[in-house]
């Protein structure tokens, strides 16, 4: 991995995620070589606080405890009723929000990070992209929220495999620091490429980035439409990059990497679950040999339209593999605990925030397992 000189929120706080190797060093340059190598295994093999690395003596576990300060601050945590899913609202030093969800299954444990404070792209039914773009995330801020997700995952007795760069954030719009953050989860966190995936909305220039990477990671396409008119209302980034310039890069990316393209679809009810849209998904996805991942909308304050039924989501599936196109229905998670991307900020957009100059310092909001009343 190399050492890039990026490792700091672009709002100017260096969390403790954000030093590299030789920042380190320099910090530690009084003391002997070798605690450069105990305190990054401390942040990547133990994580936890400096006050439990063990191997250090207690007057450097305090000195570190203050020099290297997390960038994460808990706001809110939600965990839906099967205990299954786990959703963290963070607050960053500034004050700004982002969210993290940790998603249980019997083969696997993913965590869904962030790699942005809100989204610029403006698709319609997504709470984040509704609520406007606040900043790029440092590489820190997103490498922290996996060693958060891989502490409770080990707390739960499982074993984190998978990172889906798939929350709040166009992760292309901020390739640098999200590669640098790729590549510390896959040296430093022992992730492997396989188990990694970044998703875009259609960022060609970023696609055509990661088919030239070191690392064949994975790519998921959020593309919910297969014409250029519609596409062009519900994933306004269409309009720079069209459906057949994505193409190319898709297929410039499976051509470098041999890595399986995805295709992310979020059915909408009368939007894109009709037996046209079907023919138009298939049409564009044989010829990449693409998989479909098929959404059930979660429903999202602020759009008029709702998710397809059950019955449409099934149809429509059986559809795309009477057309030729391998399509599985992804199990929708954490409804119950707005574990739809940006819902949980929403939730807590009135609370003040530790980076509102009038609020004299953080503002408790209420933490724990939502119940039904």
């Amino acid at each position: 991995m190399t050492d890039v000189p990026i490792q700091q929120s672009p709002s100017g706080s260096r969390g403790r995620y954000d030093w590299t190797r030789a920042e380190l060093a320099e910090l530690l340059g009084d003391q002997p070589r070798y605690r450069v190598d105990q305190v990054w295994a401390g942040l990547y093999t133990q994580g936890g606080e400096p006050a439990e690395w063990t191997s250090l003596s207690k007057t450097l576990r305090a000195r570190l405890s203050d020099e290297l300060s997390p960038s994460l601050s808990l706001a809110a945590e939600s965990v839906s009723d099967d205990g299954d899913t786990v959703k963290w609202l963070w607050t960053l030093h500034d004050g700004r929000q982002i969210e993290t969800v940790l998603m249980i299954y019997p083969d696997r444990a993913t965590v869904c990070v962030s790699s942005q404070a809100g989204c610029a792209m403006a698709c319609g039914f997504c709470a984040t992209g509704q609520a406007g773009f606040d900043r790029h995330l440092s590489t820190g801020e997103i490498v922290e929220q996996v060693v958060r997700a891989r502490a409770r995952a080990a707390a739960d007795g499982r074993r984190l495999s998978n990172v889906v760069f798939m929350g709040m954030g166009e992760p292309f719009a901020n390739y640098d620091r999200t590669w640098a953050a790729v590549e510390r989860i896959h040296d430093d966190l022992g992730l492997g490429a396989r188990h990694l995936t970044l998703s875009t909305v259609g960022v060609v220039p970023g696609i055509r980035r990661l088919a030239e990477a070191s690392l064949p990671v994975n790519l998921a396409v959020s593309l919910h439409l297969a014409n250029d008119t519609e596409r062009n209302e519900l994933v306004p980034i269409n309009r720079r990059y069209p459906l057949a310039e994505l193409a190319d890069a898709c297929r410039d990316y499976v051509e470098a990497t041999r890595r399986r393209l995805s295709f992310e679809w979020a059915l909408i009810h009368d939007v894109n679950d009709t037996d046209r849209h079907a023919r138009e998904l298939a049409d564009y996805a044989r010829p990449l040999r693409a998989h479909v991942n098929l959404i059930p909308l979660n429903p999202t304050p602020g759009y008029r339209v709702r998710g397809s039924s059950p019955e449409t989501v099934r149809l429509f599936a059986r559809r795309l593999g009477e057309l030729g196109v391998n399509a599985t229905v992804r199990r929708t998670r954490g409804t119950d605990i707005d574990a739809a991307c940006g819902q949980l900020r929403a939730t807590h957009a009135t609370a003040p925030t530790s980076g509102d100059p009038t609020s004299g310092g953080p503002t408790p909001v209420a933490v724990g397992r939502r119940t039904h009343g």
